[in-house]
């Protein structure tokens, strides 16, 4: 994209929210599917728990509940299957078999172009927090080593009342950054997490990362959505520079 175009995104995005300008001090970025190819192995060790548990799902499900928190994820499985609400004891015995699944999968790889995004927010300057539906350490405990000084500052299933696609998450990444929403951007590939940054006033970036194709991540209220992480992490000192000139 050329800076005409950034600034058109930009000024629409400003008018659209009643904003004067962009300052960006932060990026809050989504986990699983964002930083990490980890959602097809999600995707396994979700399906495996529900056939062992005589739940009905597909795969598609998961992929479309990305950025759900386990708990909220179970709640709709139950629904579905068994028309009720599930326990708090459904909730940590069928999650604790899940994690165990995923965790007995061979280790999953950064996303391709996740690292130079990540790299090029820290070298701006941003402050960069994790805003992430899972409550799996698993990844969580990869972060410093694959991410070395980037997330310090860390929001999880653990931290929120009410998970994506509700705005509870990034706004609780914007309270750690003491940021307010002009002065972030949102870094998602799933359209749960783009409603919860959208919701959350931010400039939300949708990447397609996976199955779901741009215009789920346009409807769902990307402001602007990228093919790919390599995509976007070549855009974003451009984007960011077009941001600062708003």
């Amino acid at each position: 994209m050329n800076s005409p175009h950034w600034k058109q995104i930009i000024d629409s995005f400003c008018h659209s929210k009643g904003y004067s300008r962009l300052e960006p001090r932060a990026a809050l970025f989504d986990m699983d599917g964002t930083l990490y190819d980890s959602m097809p192995g999600h995707a396994r060790a979700w399906m495996d728990m529900c056939r062992g548990e005589g739940i009905e799902a597909t795969p598609d499900d998961f992929f479309m509940a990305e950025g759900r928190t386990g708990a909220d994820t179970i709640e709709m499985l139950m629904q579905r299957s068994f028309g009720r609400s599930a326990t708090a004891a459904d909730v940590e015995r069928l999650y604790a078999i899940k994690s165990a699944n995923f965790r007995a999968q061979p280790p999953v790889g950064v996303m391709p172009g996740a690292q130079s995004a990540v790299g090029h927010c820290l070298q701006r300057g941003l402050a960069t927090v994790l805003v992430t539906g899972s409550g799996q350490t698993s990844l969580i405990d990869r972060l410093a080593a694959d991410y070395p000084g980037a997330f310090a500052m860390k929001v999880s299933s653990r931290d929120v009342r009410h998970g994506k696609p509700r705005p509870e998450p990034y706004l609780r990444a914007m309270q750690l950054a003491q940021v307010q929403p002009w002065q972030a951007i949102v870094v998602e590939n799933a359209p749960l997490g783009v409603r919860s940054g959208a919701a959350a006033g931010v400039f939300t970036v949708g990447v397609v990362t996976g199955p779901m194709p741009a215009q789920v991540l346009a409807d769902a209220g990307a402001t602007v959505v990228f093919g790919s992480m390599p995509e976007f992490s070549e855009a974003l000192p451009e984007m960011l520079s077009a941001m600062l000139d708003s």
